[in-house]
């Protein structure tokens, strides 16, 4: 069987961001357990704020199409998602709108998000970890926009302590829970490869 091919991002672009910590650990555990991984930054698609009127004079962006040419191209995602009032980042809900937007000729509705499989997981400076943001995401993911979405997220609290110098987890505990969500996302994705 071909190594599944799996993308990680982090929805966030901030520098030092804790989420894209979480995203380079996932990355790392991904390659360990035999995907292919790609790890891009939403900084490399800048996309305008989401606006019906703004799609119907210039159309989709450039950097939506790339994102959902990029999806397609991959069986599954980790995508790391701080916590911002108990939800998402406005930044991956943009991006999120942007590429759903996109219909292809002879694929069903959603392409970037249907017959794949995607892991979620988060960090935050409080004990829950962004937890309950990842169940405003998750919702958002399954009911929006059809996709299949591992039942274990990965919660990672107090993140001033969540990462060792060489940007590993260090609570064996999370760190062997990450693992283990990674290897049942490779193990789904691997199904559809």
């Amino acid at each position: 069987m071909a190594a599944p091919k799996i993308v990680v991002l982090a929805g966030s672009v901030r520098t030092g961001s804790i989420n894209e910590k979480l995203a380079r650990a996932a990355a790392r555990s991904l390659a360990a357990a035999g995907a292919e991984v790609t790890h891009i930054s939403l900084r490399d698609y800048p996309l305008p704020l989401y606006d019906a009127e703004l799609q119907a004079r210039d159309g989709v962006p450039d950097s939506a199409r790339r994102l959902v040419d990029l999806f397609l191209e991959h069986q599954g995602a980790f995508v790391a998602s701080p916590e911002y009032n108990a939800s998402f980042t406005p930044l991956l809900k943009n991006t999120f709108d942007w590429m759903s937007r996109i219909n292809i000729e002879g694929r069903p509705p959603l392409p970037a998000f249907k017959q794949r499989v995607f892991a979620l997981g988060a960090v935050s400076n409080g004990a829950l970890g962004g937890y309950r943001g990842l169940t405003q995401l998750r919702a958002m993911m399954e009911l929006g926009l059809g996709a299949l979405v591992l039942p274990d997220m990965v919660a990672v609290g107090n993140a001033a302590e969540a990462f060792s110098e060489d940007g590993g987890l260090t609570a064996p505990r999370t760190s062997a829970f990450l693992d283990e969500v990674v290897r049942k996302l490779v193990h789904h994705a691997g199904a559809l490869a």
